[in-house]
């Protein structure tokens, strides 16, 4: 039977991971829309001699934390464009909410609207990828490493097993 100390202990996990997770969105500016950031989660399952944690997030948020390849710049990352382009409307929208517009290179504005920054955006992101953040993978590990040696063996945890399980769509 799990006990209160492990009960308490993977919530104290679970809430480090979120907490330090979504900081890490808005320090590095990855928040604009708040839609990640909110849908950051974990559900913790406590059972009589096991337990369930699963951390929660918008399906974008895992290419945000490990990255994709482009085509022309490559990351170490599971995820890479080959043939699709990443949607144009997500793009435009970001694009109309950070306010940006085309310029020319003397900086005065210029034909198109947000339609044609998105189509831009896409082609940009196909072609150099989306640098890994690690905004969720970092706080993990941290608070990984924090676990007690005895509740990790215990139970069996290895770090990448814990890390696939852990993190569902």
């Amino acid at each position: 039977m799990l006990k209160k100390q492990q009960t308490r202990v993977l919530k104290k996990f679970r809430d480090y991971v979120i907490k330090q997770s979504r900081a890490n969105l808005t320090r590095k500016k990855k928040n604009v829309s708040k839609d990640l950031y909110d849908s950051l989660e974990g559900k913790l399952k406590v059972m009589p001699n096991s337990f369930s944690l699963q951390f929660i997030m918008d399906e974008y948020g895992v290419f945000q934390d490990k990255g994709v390849s482009g085509k022309k710049k490559k990351y170490n990352t599971p995820f890479s464009y080959k043939r699709k382009r990443p949607p144009m409307q997500p793009l435009a929208d970001w694009a109309k909410a950070r306010g940006m517009k085309l310029r020319d290179s003397k900086g005065r504005f210029k034909k198109g609207g947000i339609r044609s920054l998105g189509f831009i955006l896409q082609n940009h992101i196909f072609k150099y990828g989306i640098k890994p953040s690690l905004f969720f993978t970092k706080p993990f590990e941290a608070a990984y490493k924090k676990l007690p040696k005895d509740f990790i063996d215990s139970y069996g945890l290895d770090f990448e097993g814990f890390l696939d399980f852990s993190l569902k769509k």
